[in-house]
């Protein structure tokens, strides 16, 4: 049994995630989906990322930290060597969630099972940014359409078509 990955992110209407590791929005509504979707579950991020949480390591979930730096340890987390070492590490059979940054969304975009999307329908100027999604790949299963004081948004979830599974 495999570990189904999917990947949690807010991006901006061009593919913007963050600028000098921090996010481009503060959106409560995204925040408290983020939290009700990953309560429970591992969470699988670079250590950039995990140093730009607020609180770290996140409650309630078993946090897995991805370093390239041989026998580095951080205290309340499981450590990752590599992506594979991440995926070996990761729940069989249950949810895990990707959850940065970038480089780490890169790579592991094509093996996802789902994605977990914020839309902001709004340009950013930003230094990260996500891949661009092939549409054709995924099929939609929930969208919310929501209108914030500063710009509108979208909770768009997808998940991969069975033709384009990983093996």
């Amino acid at each position: 049994m495999k570990p189904i990955i999917s990947i949690i992110v807010a991006i901006a209407q061009n593919n913007a995630i963050g600028k000098n590791n921090q996010l481009l929005w503060h959106l409560s509504d995204d925040l408290k989906r983020f939290k009700r979707l990953t309560d429970g579950h591992t969470i699988v991020m670079g250590k950039r990322t995990y140093y730009s949480l607020p609180k770290r390591p996140l409650v309630n979930r078993r946090n897995i930290v991805i370093t390239d730096l041989p026998d580095e340890k951080i205290e309340g987390c499981v450590m990752a060597y590599s992506i594979d070492d991440a995926i070996g590490q990761m729940e069989k059979g249950t949810e895990n969630f990707i959850i940065g940054g970038g480089s780490v969304y890169s790579q592991f975009l094509p093996i996802a099972d789902r994605l977990y999307l914020t839309v902001v329908h709004k340009n950013f100027d930003a230094d990260t940014f996500f891949d661009p999604i092939d549409f054709g790949e995924w099929k939609e299963t929930f969208r919310e359409d929501k209108s914030g004081d500063e710009f509108d948004y979208s909770f768009i979830n997808l998940e991969r078509k069975p033709s384009k599974k990983r093996k």
